[in-house]
């Protein structure tokens, strides 16, 4: 109840206080039931930081109006495949850069696009919406894969965020596809909507849909904008190309020697003075005991190498792109980007307090379920997600009771899209942003809150993509890939 409670109020209040009432859960378990405080997920932190401040500078730079140019270009060219192609461009889009922030300004474009095409708006505009945040779970610098491949590393299943995409990208893709053929005929069409037809009658109501044009091909792109991204592009390269080597057995990463306990080898080790010392404590000394700690060499991980070349590439786009760093710190992706770190980090710890002094108890109880339907933790991952709008939340906070359920980890990263499950309750900023861009009014939060536009399209993709990433996983699985 104090867990369930923190969410749905600091759901209540949104943004910030998403975190700091998890704080307080915390507080009531450590002070008042005095259970044992879990680990607050630092790691995850530090790389979500040097993302977001990554794509903030890129942001502050010009170089995403560039990128949302290029993509308004595509989506001109081509607009009766708007219901198409503007759910690809969002997915994209999220995909390249890690945050389904980026999109806002592409929103009222597509619905331009779909306007002047006589096309509903409704039909691109909610599944654009809906893949805007579908691909975080897509992107190698996102909160969500970034979580997953680090916690799956703690738990023995080591996988790389590249072979986290390998998954998740083409099963989200096919979740697309699904949710595009339910949009193709969504509604009635504009010509014989009555209540569309109704609103054109009123002269203000017909210059207000059709007067105005949103565009950003007459903004002017500097070459330092272009500059910035062609740096932002290859720090993803070469995460990616050093993701790769990985996979194929050259670690072309540092390594340095580190002190390990040897498995099997006894806990304590007597001294010449007649002492014991811990085998852990003289491994963290360096102290190298022959049958019970070996030297042995550790490359430098990838979560670091994120870290090192996302906050790199930051630098160079302000010190060669004029990317002012106050302009950053005041933008949408920057500031979205720091309430999800402080979202993370209060709910997370609150939930790893919760579960770590319940495990052996949580064991009991759905042993049985998850040792015969291991893929029902999907479930589990999706209403969390309705409750606390964060896919990084969501994986950082369950994903470990996965495991100590015994869950293996192939499972798992076949089920990962369910962790998006936040457009059950239209309350996210992208969806609410889209209805308010949607100047045709098709796009709607209905009168019984559920009946919504996001709905249809989410729960479609949702499904096709959780199934799609299971089997997809399977056979990687039974390939012994993973």
């Amino acid at each position: 109840m104090v867990v369930l409670g923190a969410l749905v109020i600091g759901a209540r209040y949104g943004s910030l206080a998403l975190g700091a009432i998890s704080g307080i859960g915390l507080a009531i378990l450590v002070f008042g039931f005095q259970l044992k405080p879990g680990t607050p997920p630092t790691d995850v932190i530090y790389i979500i930081i040097a993302a977001v401040t990554c794509a903030g500078v890129l942001q502050a730079s010009g170089g995403m109006d560039w990128m949302i140019q290029i993509a308004e270009r595509l989506l001109r060219k081509h607009p009766d495949r708007i219901t198409l192609l503007a759910p690809l461009t969002t997915f994209l889009l999220t995909v390249m850069v890690g945050t389904g922030h980026v999109v806002y300004t592409l929103m009222p474009i597509i619905c331009d696009i779909a306007l002047k095409k006589g096309i509903r708006p409704e039909r691109p505009c909610g599944i654009a919406s809906i893949a805007s945040q579908i691909g975080i779970t897509c992107s190698p610098i996102s909160a969500a894969v970034v979580a997953f491949s680090s916690i799956s590393a703690l738990n023995g299943f080591n996988i790389s965020n590249v072979q986290v995409i390998m998954v998740t990208i083409p099963a989200c893709l096919l979740g697309i596809l699904a949710a595009v053929a339910y949009s193709w005929h969504r509604g009635k069409d504009l010509d014989k909507d009555p209540a569309f037809q109704a609103k054109l009658k009123d002269p203000k109501q017909f210059a207000y849909i059709y007067g105005g044009s949103a565009s950003t091909l007459d903004k002017q792109i500097s070459k330092e904008s272009k500059r910035a991204v062609y740096i932002f592009l290859a720090a993803l390269l070469i995460i990616v190309i050093f993701s790769f080597c990985t996979m194929a057995g050259h670690n072309i990463l540092p390594a340095w020697n580190e002190v390990e306990v040897v498995k099997g080898g006894p806990a304590t080790v007597t001294l010449a003075n007649g002492a014991t010392e811990s085998a852990k404590q003289l491994a963290k000394a360096g102290v190298v005991v022959a049958g019970i700690t070996q030297s042995v060499p550790k490359h430098l991980s990838m979560n670091l190498v994120i870290q090192i070349m996302m906050i790199t590439a930051a630098a160079l786009m302000v010190i060669f792109c004029k990317a002012k760093p106050k302009a950053a710190v005041s933008g949408a992706v920057w500031q979205n980007g720091m309430v999800a770190v402080v979202a993370i980090y209060g709910i997370a710890w609150m939930c790893d307090t919760y579960f770590s002094n319940y495990t052996s108890d949580m064991n009991v109880m759905l042993s049985g379920i998850v040792e015969k339907y291991p893929w029902s933790m999907a479930f589990v991952f999706f209403l969390v997600s309705v409750l606390i709008n964060s896919q990084g939340a969501v994986v950082v906070a369950m994903l470990p009771l996965a495991y100590q359920l015994g869950i293996p980890g192939w499972v798992l990263l076949g089920i990962m899209p369910s962790v998006y499950g936040y457009f059950f309750i239209p309350n996210y900023p992208s969806d609410i942003a889209t209805v308010n861009f949607d100047r045709s009014g098709t796009t709607v939060i209905g009168k019984y809150l559920f009946n919504h536009s996001f709905m249809a399209p989410g729960l479609i993709h949702t499904f096709t993509a959780t199934i799609c990433g299971y089997f997809i996983s399977y056979l990687f699985h039974t390939m012994g890939l993973y």
